[in-house]
């Protein structure tokens, strides 16, 4: 028996029984977790949840809600009173299933997401794995360590998608995190916190357990010292695990609603150039064993590779059917999957030495961007670099800017993405970034 799938067929039947057409999703995840701190098991948490997701489309209406009770009565009750419920809105011409023809030639590449080793993992694996991560960074870090939170987490996660016009498919995948949170002992009552969290589909992509424990550490122990340097326009090296922010702010205006919205300040800008010709960004949903990959997206669009940015050039927005439909624009694909930019040929220590004087941001703290104008403005932390050469910490530093302006600015593409992310960004050094300090 197929609960996953029986339920989105009866849920699908029942809404075209009463007039409605249907894109029904239905989720099972098993998440398990471990966390150490103070060398004792500190959390250990086990779930299964099952939520069934519908999005009703009736009498040119639409509405979507979920219920987590899958029992056949109640979800037809469910499902009576969303309908009812739908009834009673404005109309939206807009508003219609996606054209089966979107369904069409869908990949059925392995995308290797689904390690079925993931059953045989152990209560006792977990908690080895997370105490060796917190000992690791106990270690590493000495004397200087105030706390550390170690844990190790993982998941099995199944949806079957059914349409009512003809749509059907599944997903199934695992993913596994494990990492350490340190806290470290500075000068006049400075507590400096860095982290590592690896994340992969498949456990046996994931590091040694004491490699994550030693460079969590390692990360935390050399924010010792930082503070604030003073302000001027000197180069920007971001790494790859920071630079996510960023390149997050930049698609918020990729948007399709946005756009259509007029709340993006790529409106209108296909074809433009907008950053560097460094800047090619493509949504690759197809990655092997990539932690967004997919055959299909949420309305059942079949996966294929879609370029967002090309030589600096903007070549697509992020549209689904309901907003293509408005902006009179095909449809490409509700949401992104695995972002990946072009990398370049030089390793982050390489581009460190040839930086002259400049700040290697490692973390990007609050700030925010806005989609309309473009401007944005945030807070760094880092490290100064001198002469080549990494020269001391630095915190509670800001830049601020616009988009438009700033991805131009894009000098140089590292080598090597951040491989533990959805945003597969490699080092990405920027020229006469202004930065605010003492």
């Amino acid at each position: 028996m197929d609960t996953l799938r029986d339920a989105a067929a009866l849920a699908v039947e029942h809404g075209k029984s009463k007039g409605a057409g249907m894109m029904v999703a239905v989720y099972r995840r098993h998440f398990m977790e471990v966390e150490y701190r103070e060398r004792k098991l500190e959390k250990l948490g086990e779930s299964t949840t099952m939520r069934l997701s519908a999005e009703v489309y009736v009498d040119g209406r639409y509405s979507t809600s979920s219920t987590s009770d899958l029992r056949p009565a109640e979800l037809r009750r469910f499902l009576d009173d969303v309908i009812a419920s739908a009834r009673h809105l404005a109309p939206d011409p807009f508003r219609e299933l996606p054209d089966p023809s979107l369904y069409a030639a869908r990949p059925t590449d392995d995308l290797e997401i689904l390690d079925r080793s993931w059953g045989r993992v152990t209560p006792e694996d977990r908690k080895r794995k997370a105490a060796a991560i917190e000992a690791a960074s106990l270690a590493a870090g000495g004397s200087k360590v105030i706390s550390v939170t170690a844990g190790y987490y993982d998941e099995h996660e199944e949806i079957v998608r059914v349409h009512s016009n003809g749509f059907e498919g599944r997903a199934d995948r695992t993913s596994f995190w494990m990492g350490s949170d340190v806290t470290v002992r500075d000068e006049k009552d400075k507590k400096p916190v860095e982290w590592w969290w690896p994340g992969v589909r498949l456990a046996s992509d994931m590091p040694k357990a004491e490699e994550v424990g030693r460079i969590a550490a390692a990360r935390a122990l050399q924010r010792i010292g930082s503070g604030k340097i003073g302000g001027g326009t000197m180069a920007m090296l971001v790494e790859g695990r920071a630079a996510g922010r960023l390149v997050g702010w930049l698609l918020d205006a990729v948007d399709g609603g946005a756009v259509q919205q007029k709340r993006s300040f790529l409106e209108g800008k296909i074809g433009s150039r907008i950053g560097s010709g460094l800047l090619t960004l493509v949504d690759e949903p197809l990655r092997k064993r990539g932690l967004a990959s997919r055959h299909f997206d949420s309305e059942g669009i079949s996966a294929r590779r879609l370029p967002v940015f090309e030589d600096g050039v903007l070549k697509s927005y992020f549209i689904d059917t309901y907003y293509s439909r408005k902006l009179k624009l095909p449809p490409t694909t509700r949401g992104t999957s695995n972002l990946v930019l072009k990398p370049g040929s030089r390793a982050i220590d390489d581009m460190v030495k040839d930086l002259g004087r400049g700040i290697l941001v490692t973390g990007i703290l609050g700030g925010n961007s806005n989609s309309t104008t473009g401007d944005f403005s945030c807070g760094v932390q880092g490290y100064l670099v001198d002469k080549g050469a990494i020269a001391r910490p630095v915190s509670e530093m800001n830049i601020a800017g616009n988009h438009l302006t700033f991805w131009s600015s894009l000098a140089e593409v590292g080598r090597d993405p951040y491989p533990y992310s959805s945003y597969l960004l490699p080092p990405l050094r920027f020229d006469a970034v202004t930065f605010a300090g003492a």
